[in-house]
């Protein structure tokens, strides 16, 4: 069967709103019924979804997907059936003095938005697919889902697994390359989310734009770490490099540069060694080290790394069992330091997307902050210090998508923490009460008093009254 047109996702589409308005107001049992669906989707095609992810990798840690991209699912939707009854209920709010003396009533009621398109990215495909489920039906929408032409086998197969689950009316999901990416952006959705690169999401939103789609963006960027004189070097570099190295460093929240105090680099860069060679004592076959996605991904990091040493950068390879990588069946990188990068160098200009970690020395903190504010907001911002001080300075004088103060990454994890980015690194935000409101149409309801109606009217015209 080959690629839909524009215009078969088109029917689709107002099958699904058809199907939507039909509906009327979508009980809270609809809404754990279509979220019971996802969790039993992963819950019972657990090794099947593995072992797609590693096809379409070349070689993934199993462990690692079924950590990030499984459990990594299920618990959010898991935490969206708890909640969404709570979540469901109006808000009140008080009616402008002096009505509400009088009997008047004001209130937010949170009603489903209707139809959300879904786009999802290759280096997480099972959960940023099924991760925004969880707010999308909690909310009590329905959903058209175009994920990665990247990650074809996981598609498909998710492709199959959704549509068994699921009418093509709840849950449609739309595989192919750019051209259905491209049409599948144009659509007339009540909202779109969008998870992927900056470049592609400019696209997006234009084509978004057309029909006046409101969007979500979730973004990346060069997410950067400070590292405080107060750090515990050793906790610093277990939690950065376990960031760094993890999905290969494929991950939108990836720990992109490092900055540390000139007294302190030495001894980090010991302390990533020992981190990385705990983890992983060889890497070429280790089943536990992800592979680059691939070739095209691969030979863009390796021109970074290339271009930095060509630039004189000191670049450090982090091989704990020599292995040579040249020669080897997968797409595999190894963990890679580069000391003082300028930044007329690719990996400086680029996010990086891989396991390579530039490291820049400073003498003093407001050398970072200046740093860090002269470029594109991140979508992270990771602190490592117990300078309290230090920490208020770095958080108020920075603006990131989110922050993790001695760790990376986890933040994301934090469900009730909402999830996005900022300026370049994204727009809106999303996870548990915050999914369920991006999702969600806050209808404002004002309810009149008899008495204050009778009272309005002496002040209606006409105005002047016969004396």
């Amino acid at each position: 069967m080959g690629e839909l047109t524009k215009t078969e996702m088109e029917i689709i589409l107002a099958n699904q709103k058809k199907a939507y308005i039909h509906e009327g107001e979508v009980s809270a049992d609809t809404r754990i019924d279509r979220i019971n669906r996802a969790i039993d989707i992963l819950t019972n095609n657990r090794s099947k979804l593995c072992e797609a992810m590693a096809s379409d990798f070349g070689h993934r840690s199993m462990e690692q997907s079924k950590l990030t991209d499984i459990d990594g699912s299920i618990g959010p939707l898991k935490d969206a059936r708890k909640n969404l009854k709570k979540w469901m209920k109006p808000e009140r709010r008080k009616a402008m003095f002096p009505l509400g003396i009088f009997g008047s009533r004001a209130r937010v009621a949170y009603q489903p938005l209707g139809v959300i398109g879904c786009i999802s990215p290759w280096n997480f495909p099972v959960q940023l697919t099924f991760g925004p489920l969880a707010g999308i039906f909690a909310a009590g929408n329905r959903t058209m889902i175009k994920p990665s032409e990247f990650t074809p086998a996981t598609s498909e197969l998710m492709k199959e697994l959704f549509h068994a689950a699921y009418d093509a009316n709840e849950v449609s999901v739309i595989t192919g390359g750019p051209n259905v990416g491209e049409a599948f952006s144009t659509l007339q959705f009540d909202h779109l989310l969008f998870t992927g690169a900056t470049s592609i999401a400019k696209h997006v939103m234009r084509a978004a734009s057309e029909n006046l789609v409101p969007v979500t963006l979730e973004l990346g960027g060069k997410s950067p770490v400070i590292v405080g004189k107060s750090a515990d070097i050793e906790l610093t570099a277990t939690n950065v490099m376990a960031g760094k190295t993890m999905n290969a460093g494929q991950i939108c929240l990836a720990p992109d540069y490092l900055f540390i105090h000139e007294d302190s680099a030495a001894n980090f860069i010991e302390a990533a060694k020992k981190s990385v060679a705990r983890m992983y004592p060889d890497l070429k076959d280790n089943p536990d080290y992800t592979s680059i996605v691939n070739e095209r991904h691969f030979d863009r990091i390796n021109s970074y790394i290339k271009d930095a040493k060509d630039k004189g950068a000191e670049v450090i390879e982090i091989n704990p069992a020599d292995e040579d990588f040249n020669q080897q069946q997968h797409h595999k990188i190894p963990p890679t330091i580069i000391l003082d990068p300028s930044d007329d160098m690719e990996v400086m200009k680029n996010e990086i997307f891989g396991p390579v970690l530039p490291i820049k020395r400073y003498k003093a903190l407001d050398e970072t902050l200046e740093y860090i504010n002269g470029h594109p907001r991140p979508l992270g911002l990771y602190y490592f210090g117990q300078d309290s001080n230090e920490e208020h300075k770095v958080l108020t004088h920075t603006t990131s998508g989110g922050v993790t103060v001695n760790d990376v990454v986890m933040h994301v994890a934090q469900e009730d923490l909402p999830f996005g980015g900022v300026g370049q690194s994204g727009m809106g935000s999303y996870h548990g009460f915050d999914g369920f409101k991006t999702f969600s149409h806050a209808k404002a309801i004002f309810t009149q008093s008899k008495t204050v109606s009778k009272l309005a009217a002496a002040m209606r015209p006409p105005y002047k009254k016969a004396s």
